[in-house]
């Protein structure tokens, strides 16, 4: 269905995220009753839930959905639904269940436009070897999709916000620039071939690099999504106790990202993160604007800003990009605390 999805919104995917501060502020004080078999909830702020049913065996929970992302409706599904499963992957588990979660203005937009995110979103589940079990549906406008996520891992392999070591070596698998590329694309600036290069790392899933957090170690991460590089970094940093350190000149950019910050195409989100987490920071890397917004920038479908052992990160690193992660990275290093949980150089 020729639709175009993006006219229906002026923030999409990720950035439509409500900011970290005023969700902190929100969460405080919510506790949820205390029960033993929880092994990361509501205080952990991270990724997703995780709940222990026996020795060897823990579900992970999560949901994740937003507003258009892209103009096709089978690529908002596909990426939609990826978004949803990289909360499982980021956990260090593997997906076994999904169940939609559509708001779709019926009498808006043609029913086709619904079927093809649908049919997006679970080409995407069945990619993962996961199972679509259901869904809810209800009207309204603008429309939005993802996932609710169920998945498995062993309690010994899970990989939370809080386990970050001084000496830890920071590997991003994805580049940076999704929300500033589609925001090009929105304002008729981005070139085609970069918004293509854009929605294809949106839509690349985790699945493959599971197995090599597992084999190399890896305790510690968590993917880059609403609250940009900076603000998940953040998380890390608060919930381990350490400081990371991110030597910006090692940063992988979206092609065509960097162009557009310069040109000030520079979505609403970027500057919320960057007010939220400005504070806590030390930028002490020479001042590129533009670089700063990017690393402000609210990612869709990121990638996973892992903290490895310093003895394997190398050949972590080299093994993610043989599994498709031609652009990750190592971006910095964890220390001890210091008087900023993030330092930027």
């Amino acid at each position: 269905m020729d639709f175009d999805l993006l006219t229906t919104v002026e923030s999409g995917g990720c950035s439509a995220k409500v900011s970290s501060e005023k969700l902190s502020h929100a969460l405080r004080g919510l506790a949820a009753p205390g029960d033993p078999h929880v092994l990361v909830g509501l205080d952990s702020y991270d990724d997703a839930g995780v709940y222990r049913l026996s020795e060897d065996l823990a579900l992970i929970q999560t949901v994740d959905f937003f507003p258009p992302i892209c103009s096709k409706a089978f690529e908002f599904g596909e990426i939609a639904a990826a978004n949803a499963l990289s909360d499982v992957y980021a956990m260090g588990g593997t997906p076994l269940t999904a169940m939609n979660l559509v708001m779709f203005p019926s009498s808006q937009i043609p029913l086709e436009v619904l079927r093809e995110i649908l049919e997006g979103g679970l080409a995407k589940v069945a990619e993962a070897g996961a199972v679509l079990i259901g869904g809810h549906t209800i009207e309204d406008y603008p429309p939005k999709y993802g996932l609710a996520v169920t998945g498995a891992v062993h309690p010994d392999r899970i990989v939370s916000n809080d386990r970050a070591r001084a000496g830890d070596i920071l590997i991003l698998t994805k580049p940076l620039g999704t929300g500033i590329i589609v925001a090009g694309k929105r304002m008729e600036m981005a070139g085609e071939a970069d918004y293509r290069s854009a929605l294809d790392s949106m839509k690349q899933l985790h699945k493959n690099a599971v197995p090599l957090m597992w084999n190399y170690k890896v305790r510690c991460g968590t993917d880059v999504t609403g609250f940009g590089l900076l603000g998940h970094a953040l998380k890390i940093a608060a919930m381990s106790g350490v400081t990371l350190v991110i030597d910006s000149s090692e940063l992988p950019l979206l092609n065509g990202a960097y162009e557009l910050a310069e040109q000030g195409c520079i979505p609403g989100a970027a500057f919320r993160n960057i007010n939220d987490a400005e504070g806590r920071c030390d930028f002490v890397y020479g001042g590129d604007y533009s670089l700063k917004m990017l690393m402000a920038d609210a990612q869709t479908s990121g990638g996973l800003l892992l903290c490895a052992p310093p003895s394997s990160a190398g050949d972590l690193l080299s093994e993610l990009k043989k599994a498709g992660f031609s652009r990750a990275a190592v971006i910095g290093e964890v220390t001890e605390k210091q008087a900023k949980d993030l330092i930027i150089r």
